[in-house]
């Protein structure tokens, strides 16, 4: 098995728990347009394939119904404008990320996100870790006509950063994450924590399953090694 000189990203849900700063913004724009506010645990069920899904799941479950296109036209812009005041804030790591991605930067690793997530939001939310510098290119949900699970987002992280898709990793907490990666030709780790739809990671059967994301260190200090010994 080649080296992985890339290791790609998801971010909500694998990096950060984002949950409370989308809770936050979910309710406020409820509460904008004059509905009752949503339990966290329900937002946490929500989240996972962007902004406009999470929008529309929290009008659903607010109306009762399916929202038209200007009732989530406008709940789209009070998220926008609600998220944008709480997106960097309190930020929560899952344990072990910092160090995980300290240390990749630093054993030479390129390191990459692509996130469902707008990009408007995600500069700042990495500068606010102190992490902006670790990651040699950032893809947002909206950064090109496609995202996950559409391989396309992943592989254009590959050419960009020009390392063939057989040498980069995937790691993501969601099916969206597997299937863009299975798609795009490349390994994936799926993660046990984080937003997944209450469905266990496994069941998507990504090449490896990890509940604590410290283990990628020993994946891949254990496939170097592999390669040292048999060239």
């Amino acid at each position: 098995m080649d080296k992985f000189e890339l290791i790609q990203f998801d971010l909500d849900g694998t990096l950060i728990d984002s949950v409370p700063q989308l809770a936050l913004a979910v309710n406020r724009m409820l509460e904008q347009l004059g509905h009752a506010s949503a339990e966290e645990l329900a937002v946490r069920h929500w989240v996972g394939n962007g902004a406009d899904m999470l929008v529309r799941r929290a009008l659903m479950a607010a109306l009762g119904c399916e929202p038209n296109a200007t009732q989530q036209q406008e709940a789209r812009m009070a998220f926008d404008v609600a998220y944008d005041g709480v997106a960097e804030h309190e930020l929560v790591f899952y344990p072990g990320v910092l160090d995980t991605l300290q240390h990749l930067y630093r054993s030479g690793k390129t390191l990459a996100i692509v996130t469902n997530k707008p990009y408007r939001f995600v500069p700042a939310i990495l500068a606010a870790a102190g992490v902006s510098d670790y990651f040699s290119l950032v893809l947002g949900g909206d950064s090109l006509a496609q995202k996950k699970p559409d391989p396309a987002p992943l592989l254009h992280v590959c050419r960009e950063l020009n390392i063939e898709p057989a040498r980069s990793l995937m790691i993501g907490d969601s099916e969206n994450d597997v299937l863009a990666a299975k798609a795009a030709g490349m390994a994936v780790v799926g993660l046990t924590y984080g937003y997944n739809y209450g469905r266990d990671i496994a069941e998507s059967q990504p090449d490896w399953v990890m509940s604590d994301i410290r283990g990628l260190l020993d994946l891949l200090l254990q496939n170097e090694h592999r390669k040292d010994n048999h060239g």
